[in-house]
């Protein structure tokens, strides 16, 4: 993957995300942290993209979209990127489980990986790592903002009964 030509941080319910485009394309989506880099944007296009990504989170924040119309690369090992595509099938508002993940990818028994996998998306909230849960539905870890605390109110935002 080549540099980050665009970033900006956006303010959103839970703390500040910041969003990296490449080459026309989100290849980042995280919690920023008080040590964040500036925006900055070398050319129109990719600050087009980031700026789309941006409105399209504050709508997700604002229960105004469901659904995100974005380019994205995510940048991983072939097992990562399979688990992440996986993941991007889970509708808004529903769930699946680290075992679900597994037998989608055709690694039934490789439920331990997928949450590593999970663990490393790089496009959070809009890649939906939070409506993943543990095979007995409880809630493990996020590795987002505030971790588990996160992953509540992302689901408490979608309407999903996690308990």
């Amino acid at each position: 993957m080549s540099n980050i030509t665009a970033r900006v941080t956006l303010e959103t319910p839970l703390g500040p995300l910041t969003i990296c485009v490449c080459e026309r394309k989100v290849v980042e989506v995280g919690f920023a942290t008080s040590t964040s880099l500036p925006d900055f944007s070398e050319n129109d296009a990719d600050k087009h993209v980031a700026l789309s990504a941006s409105s399209q989170l504050r709508e997700y924040f604002a229960g105004k979209r469901k659904v995100f119309d974005l380019p994205l690369s995510a940048r991983g090992t072939k097992f990562q990127e399979s688990i992440w595509s996986e993941i991007s099938k889970v509708p808004y508002g529903e769930t699946a489980t680290y075992r679900d993940l597994a037998i989608r990818a055709g690694k039934p028994k490789a439920a331990r990986a997928v949450g590593g996998a999970v663990g490393a998306n790089p496009i959070g909230i809009i890649i939906g790592c939070h409506r993943i849960l543990g095979s007995t539905g409880k809630l493990t870890g996020y590795s987002g903002g505030n971790g588990i605390p996160t992953k509540v109110k992302l689901l408490e935002l979608e309407g999903i009964n996690y308990k």
